[in-house]
């Protein structure tokens, strides 16, 4: 394709080594060996767009360490533009250790004391041609602490500046924010910078509530959260806020599709999902992601958008990890077709 832009899609944030229990469905304390790979937010959604055919290049941060020498190595080898991730000396490249326990149960603990990804600052951001691109996707998890909150405002302000389409993926992760009622604070402030936001039903409430008792942590507060409201009036404040679209995931079920221009009386654009098998629900919603860009950068309609959306996340969760078992665009498409199409 020829969007005239240098890159498709510039991603925003965290990575980290990944090391995912082999042994699935035995309980955390009855793992016998892990398996490495790459994660991360954004560095997911870099690769899940790289293997759908974008032209994506992805700013994080990784140590002068041989785990960053490892997600280095692998984002070279799938042609992920590496070239404005910058080195930390002084910091550690994150890591994340995942039990694996289907359908509903995914124990995972984050090593991010330190961590080289949330130092990026705004000299990094200035390094990256964030305008020279169609879209950008940030993370919560890049607002969480500084300097990469303001670095990651900043590259939302360039963007918004030029033109280019800011996508939010909320990715609430309760135990990297030292307040969680800064979490709302702080995505709220985002918001008006952003034109598209990706998330779950706890994750649009999350964003939209000011009082954190009704939020209830599961997994000892490390890897999930249920957060009680409406979602709907959330939704709608979220819409008010700057955004013009709000896609909500939902799973197996149909993902839903809100925006300022809404027909109050017809709801949301409701596009139905793809029931599977679940093995490994983490980094769904980094397919997902995937398929929601590719659609934008090649101007489909909401619909077909979310429809290629929700094939790479039900493709991905039947798989053991997520960067490196992100789907191609020939997998989408015949797995797309062999469920019913579009």
């Amino acid at each position: 394709m020829n969007t005239g832009k240098k890159y498709d899609v510039v991603t925003m944030g965290r990575s980290s080594i990944d090391l995912y229990s082999n042994d699935i469905g035995a309980p955390f304390v009855g793992i016998t060996g892990f398996a490495a790979y790459v994660g991360g937010c954004p560095t997911n959604i870099s690769v899940g767009t790289r293997r759908l055919g974008l032209n994506v290049a992805l700013l994080t941060a990784v140590g002068e360490d041989q785990v960053g020498d490892f997600i280095l190595h692998f984002l070279m080898r799938e042609g992920v533009e590496t070239r404005f991730i910058p080195r930390k000396p002084e910091r550690r490249s994150s890591a994340v250790v995942l039990g694996i326990e289907p359908p509903d149960r995914f124990p995972l603990t984050y090593y991010r004391e330190n961590c080289a990804d949330i130092a990026l600052t705004i000299d990094d951001v200035l390094a990256t041609p964030i305008a020279d691109s169609c879209a950008l996707l940030i993370s919560g998890t890049g607002l969480s602490q500084e300097p990469s909150r303001s670095a990651t405002l900043f590259a939302a302000e360039i963007a918004h500046q030029a033109g280019v389409t800011v996508l939010l993926d909320i990715d609430f992760r309760p135990d990297q924010w030292h307040d969680q009622r800064a979490f709302g604070v702080t995505l709220r402030s985002a918001l008006r910078l952003v034109d598209v936001v990706l998330g779950t039903e706890d994750e649009i409430n999350a964003v939209m509530l000011t009082d954190v008792s009704q939020i209830r942590l599961t997994h000892s507060q490390i890897s999930d959260a249920r957060v009680s409201g409406d979602s709907q009036a959330a939704i709608q404040a979220m819409l008010g806020l700057g955004p013009q679209w709000v896609i909500q995931k939902r799973g197996a079920e149909s993902s839903l599709v809100h925006s300022t221009s809404s027909d109050r009386l017809a709801g949301p654009l409701s596009v139905p999902g793809f029931p599977v098998e679940v093995q490994n629900i983490l980094g769904a919603g980094d397919a997902f992601a995937s398929g929601v860009l590719y659609g934008l950068v090649n101007g489909w309609d909401w619909y077909k958008t979310v429809r290629l959306a929700n094939a790479c996340g039900a493709i991905l969760v039947t798989r053991h990890g997520c960067a490196n078992f992100m789907p191609t665009y020939d997998e989408v498409m015949a797995f797309i077709q062999d469920h019913g199409g579009f």
